[in-house]
């Protein structure tokens, strides 16, 4: 359970890097005389370093042990957070995240696969449940968190508070984590055999059409808010969220030995209706309420979903299917903020949730038919 711990720790990190700029925006604007729509692009180009290199870097580093990898991840996050906290150039800032985004390619390429080997057969999805709490934490307290602290404190503070984090990490790892070799034949990890493999392209579909609904809805949450006089309310919307996303992960964790294909299918059909209920001309503030609680339950557990399937679909290719996840992940989000944009200019912010509607529906239907390969009825059955 430390080392357990340690990983979620470790995704904690990882996730809050990438998020924390959002709540930082003006001040970080302003310190350094830019924009904040330049600044925003702090967020984009953490994306970007992380779907350009995880499949590579992944590759690359296939043969080394999997301790010696989390380490240096996780130092890549110590310093790109550093140079942050202490730079006064724009441009320095950038390249940081972009390093700190590839630290994140290695990181979520890593951290599924090595929470499954911590764990015997029977507990690998708990135990990829427990490692994937980290990102509605991250989301649901971190986020505020850090944004209060760089209210109070200057923003520059919340990103010293990350690297004190991630030293302090960095010593759990090396005192609670045990090692673990990497894939044999070193650095040829087996992308394109891993598309063959039946079930990897179904799940690493779903993955992307998913995220891609996911992050419509999500980027623009508070554009949507505001169609129902709840603009000022979106912290208070996002904590509702995060909370119902933890219940998610609670309830995936204890069941996904046995349901990884009925709650992968149950947590795409509650986003959805959470997306028609977001659809509806007007409402009250408890139909948005539990549209969004909804929604949280039926998302929280979408990572650790997602990385079962891949890990367990890729079998002797798992970490070369996870590095795929992961740039597919990262791809999607991008789309996502760019796709709901472009809805907004053209549609107006009643279009958003239709559009995730209209994405969901192909998601569901592959989730279904891949029956036998990605999301199997029979896997469910021989555990039960």
């Amino acid at each position: 359970m430390a080392a357990l711990l340690a990983l979620a720790t470790a995704v904690f990190v990882t996730s809050l890097t990438e998020t924390l700029p959002a709540g930082l925006l003006p001040a970080m604007s302003a310190d350094l005389r830019v924009g904040e729509s330049a600044m925003g692009q702090s967020v984009t180009i953490y994306a970007i370093g992380t779907a350009l290199t995880a499949i590579p870097l992944s590759a690359a580093t296939a043969g080394w042990r999997r301790k010696r990898l989390l380490l240096t991840a996780m130092a890549g996050f110590a310093v790109a957070n550093t140079v942050t906290a202490v730079s006064a150039s724009y441009p320095l800032i950038m390249g940081a995240r972009f390093v700190a985004g590839v630290a994140a390619g290695l990181a979520w390429a890593l951290l599924a696969g090595y929470a499954r080997r911590l764990a015997p057969e029977h507990l690998q999805g708990r135990a990829i449940a427990i490692a994937m709490a980290g990102i509605p934490v991250a989301l649901s307290l971190g986020v505020p968190a850090g944004t209060f602290a760089g209210q109070a404190l200057g923003w520059r503070s919340a990103f010293l508070s990350m690297t004190a984090i991630t030293v302090v990490l960095l010593v759990w790892i090396v005192v609670a984590v045990p090692d673990h070799p990497g894939q044999r034949g070193g650095g040829r990890a087996p992308m394109l055999h891993a598309l063959r493999v039946p079930g990897v392209t179904p799940v690493l579909f779903v993955t992307l059409v998913y995220v891609l609904a996911h992050t419509v809805l999500y980027a623009y949450i508070a554009t949507i808010l505001g169609r129902f006089g709840l603009g000022r309310s979106t912290d208070l919307v996002l904590l509702v969220f995060g909370a119902a996303s933890l219940v998610s992960i609670w309830i995936v964790g204890a069941r996904i030995n046995r349901r990884l294909r009925i709650l992968t299918i149950a947590g795409v059909a509650l986003v959805a209706v959470a997306a028609a209920a977001l659809t509806l001309p007007a409402g009250t503030p408890a139909l948005v309420y539990g549209a969004v609680t909804l929604w949280g339950l039926g998302w929280g557990g979408a990572p650790t979903l997602l990385q079962t399937a891949a890990g367990e679909a890729g079998g002797e290719a798992a970490d070369a299917a996870q590095a795929m996840l992961v740039t597919l992940w990262n791809v999607a989000m991008a789309g996502g903020g760019i796709l709901g944009g472009v809805l907004l200019d053209r549609l107006g912010p009643a279009s958003l949730p239709w559009g995730a509607l209209v994405l969901l529906a192909p998601v569901i239907v592959v989730v279904i038919a891949a029956r036998r390969h990605g999301f199997p009825a029979r896997r469910a059955d021989s555990t039960a």
